[in-house]
């Protein structure tokens, strides 16, 4: 069964049981969207169905809905049990139920001890389970995540993120979950929903995201550092960038462009930009030179800027490898790596 968000066709995006994150630049449209969802807000036109029923003109109270905002949004003078059980409570549910369930649920998300405790009294991450606690405990059929882990440091982050995990895996219950941490998004999600400006991208596994973008944006939004990009020109099977170097395709990349030439924009990601001895040897009639112009030390990979195609390149390396500043470096393109973009449309030509 599928949740269908009526975007021009009815793309169905948000399937049943699944993680899916909505991901995006700030103002892209990702917490307007998760509002038409919860019926917070009226979208202009279309329709948004929820287990196959059409919910525009339901009111948000009776849409279903879980929903976990950004600033937890807790009742500061309820205790962590009462947090989680209000929903229950303004249900007029069953006390025997109420307290099996919130008991249940308290060890669930990991708060068992911290029942009598406020939320002043808690930290972060623990003020973020209360919230999802008390979403989850009405049993929704979707959770609304609305950047949840935003407020929390780096490493409280990583750990809420597996909490997430491990609590979707359990539940098995839709969640979608706005983000525009691309981390987030790729380890947690799913399918990813990629916004710009209002208008989805793509919509896609992580791993398709990364390796088949649909176009320029999301090339350059999924991953980081982010994918190299250089004005060229294609004649024959002759690639030549701005500053005049030139790299050779093989059969193989030419059948998927088929017949294409002239500008286009070639994109390749940095740990594709290979300078081990192998590959040096094995694409040998490609070989380029640069210098370096900059470092990134990051301890499991170093990443490597210079001036390359008439633009800053960077190659993404092991941490063995110990180029310096004015270091001259010898690198290759790996052809089945490469993707090609219309300059015009921005969309892919060949992946």
């Amino acid at each position: 069964e599928i949740y269908t968000l009526s975007l021009h066709d009815a793309l169905p995006i948000f399937e049943k049981g699944k993680l899916a994150a909505l991901l995006g630049p700030s103002g892209s449209g990702k917490t307007t969207l998760l509002r038409m969802i919860a019926g917070l807000e009226n979208p202009n036109a279309g329709d948004i169905f929820i287990d196959g029923k059409r919910v525009n003109d339901i009111p948000a109270a009776k849409r279903g809905i879980g929903f976990v905002f950004q600033s937890y949004a807790l009742f500061r003078y309820m205790t962590v049990y009462d947090n989680i059980a209000f929903g229950l409570k303004v249900q007029k549910a069953d006390k025997t139920y109420i307290k099996k369930r919130v008991t249940e649920l308290i060890e669930l998300i990991g708060l068992k001890g911290l029942e009598k405790r406020y939320p002043s009294q808690l930290s972060g991450g623990q003020r973020q389970r209360v919230a999802m606690g008390r979403a989850i405990v009405r049993n929704p059929k979707v959770f609304l995540m609305d950047e949840p882990l935003s407020n929390l440091d780096a490493k409280l982050r990583v750990q809420m993120r597996v909490e997430i995990s491990k609590l979707h895996k359990r539940l098995q219950t839709t969640i979608i979950y706005v983000t525009h941490d691309q981390t987030e998004a790729m380890t947690l999600g799913t399918r990813i929903v990629v916004l710009k400006d209002g208008i989805i991208q793509q919509v896609d596994t992580p791993q398709n995201l990364y390796n088949t973008p649909n176009n320029i944006f999301v090339a350059g939004f999924i991953g980081s550092p982010q994918m190299n990009f250089f004005d060229v020109t294609l004649k024959g099977n002759e690639v030549t960038f701005e500053d005049g170097n030139k790299l050779m395709l093989p059969e193989a990349i030419l059948k998927k462009l088929n017949g294409k030439e002239g500008e286009m924009t070639l994109g390749i990601r940095g740990e594709d930009l290979k300078m081990d001895a192998q590959n040096l040897e094995l694409y040998k009639e490609n070989k380029m030179k640069a210098v370096i112009t900059d470092t990134e030390v990051m301890g499991n990979e170093n990443n490597l800027y210079f001036q390359f195609g008439g633009c800053q390149a960077v190659a993404r390396v092991s941490k063995y490898e110990i180029s310096q500043v004015g270091d001259e470096i010898e690198f290759v393109f790996m052809p089945s790596k490469i993707h090609f973009f219309d300059k015009e449309t921005e969309l892919t030509i060949c992946n």
